[in-house]
């Protein structure tokens, strides 16, 4: 028995067959982790947002990577910065995931511990990354970065996941 895989076939034509509507939808059916990644500018303010493109690369050497739409106000500051840092949030979480994907007051009542690198890091979250910055590449309307990972801590808490358009938790 055939079985017909999509409506959204792309064309070899000059653009896809689909909207960004419908391809991010699409995307939307992978479950993803939330995270907040962290910075400081040249003269040390804080610099954080929400962010599900994590993923880890490779474990010998450690490295992630995560990436950052390129019309971002972020993009300049995470550009020059050595170091970031990965707070993987934990499923009670939800608010500062909001938080950070707002414009304003990121880190206004918000918990934070400050790594050996000086970036800051989400208290409470269910797992930290202290990352060196080891390269930007280009990927489409985003910017890849890529760090190496120098300390992670991992809390064993139950994380937040984003699917759908929604945040969901793990069932037991």
């Amino acid at each position: 028995m055939a079985m017909q895989m999509s409506n959204h076939q792309r064309e070899t034509g000059p653009g896809p067959a689909w909207s960004d509507r419908e391809f991010r939808d699409a995307l939307g059916s992978f479950p993803t982790g939330v995270t907040i990644v962290t910075t400081r500018t040249g003269d040390g303010h804080p610099v954080g947002l929400t962010c599900n493109s994590f993923s880890s690369v490779s474990l010998s050497p450690p490295l992630i990577l995560w990436s950052l739409l390129k019309t971002s106000s972020n993009v300049q500051a995470f550009s020059e910065a050595s170091h970031f840092g990965v707070s993987v949030l934990s499923q009670g979480q939800k608010a500062i995931s909001n938080l950070f994907a707002g414009r304003d007051k990121r880190f206004d009542d918000v918990a934070v511990l400050t790594a050996e690198c000086g970036v800051l890091l989400i208290d409470g979250a269910a797992a930290h990354f202290e990352c060196a910055t080891e390269g930007r590449l280009d990927g489409g309307d985003h910017f890849i970065f890529l760090g190496r990972v120098l300390n992670f801590t991992n809390h064993r808490k139950p994380p937040l996941i984003f699917h759908g358009g929604n945040y969901n938790s793990l069932a037991e």
